[in-house]
């Protein structure tokens, strides 16, 4: 029976990216959207997730499990603290749109660099590579870049500035043995950094859909024992 997989967008534009992973990666399972961009407008206000708002995200992906989810991925990086507390709820898998991105990265080397467009997202994401780097006793040093003004281009259906803004912020990332890509809607310009560095590019969603496949199968296995 084909898995039903519930991605929780903060933000249209992280949508085409993992709509495009999961019709290339697992396309016999079947994706539901769930939107609620208010999210992303209400993080933008805040420094720190906010208490409110963390419920706020929990509540939305309780609703995602409700409609028989097989598992959730989410698709906005700003709500890492939301998403582990949301896991702890739940008995299917609920996989945060970066830590499949960030394994690899650490794979690839001790030098890595990522390029962000939404600025609230920067710390916990630092935060969350930096607490994997330590679980897997990795020594690691992270470099983070905003390029500033690219996401409002991206929302304002200007693919052309994005993707050129982006690729920009790339050459400051000199020396690493990795660039991420640190946002779903950041993926879109994979090929204009690809074209400017020759160090390995990684994007979240095609690894991220890779892994909640793992996931939902490894859980499916598990649950018919």
């Amino acid at each position: 029976m084909p898995k039903t997989i519930v991605l929780l967008h903060a933000t249209p534009v992280a949508m085409q990216p993992v709509s495009v992973a999961m019709a290339e990666l697992w396309p016999d399972a079947i994706p539901v959207n769930l939107l609620d961009d208010g999210l992303s407008i209400e993080r933008a206000k805040n420094v720190e997730l906010t208490q409110a708002l963390t419920e706020r995200f929990i509540r939305f992906g309780q609703y995602a499990s409700d409609t028989g989810a097989d598992g959730i991925l989410a698709t906005c990086s700003a709500f890492g603290e939301a998403l582990e507390k949301l896991a702890d709820q739940l008995t299917i898998p609920v996989l945060k749109p970066n830590e499949a991105m960030f394994l690899a990265a650490l794979d690839a080397g001790s030098r890595v660099g990522m390029i962000a467009t939404f600025r609230p997202a920067i710390a916990g994401m630092e935060k969350e590579f930096s607490d994997m780097a330590v679980r897997l006793g990795k020594t690691v040093s992270l470099k983070t870049v905003c390029a500033e003004g690219a996401i409002e281009a991206l929302r304002a259906g200007d693919d052309e500035t994005h993707h050129r803004l982006v690729a920009e912020y790339a050459q400051q990332l000199t020396g690493c043995d990795a660039i991420m890509l640190a946002h779903f809607s950041t993926s879109r310009a994979l090929k204009a950094v690809q074209a400017v560095t020759c160090v390995p590019v990684l994007a979240a969603p095609q690894a991220a859909v890779s892994e909640m496949k793992k996931r939902v199968l490894h859980n499916e296995g598990k649950t018919s024992c």
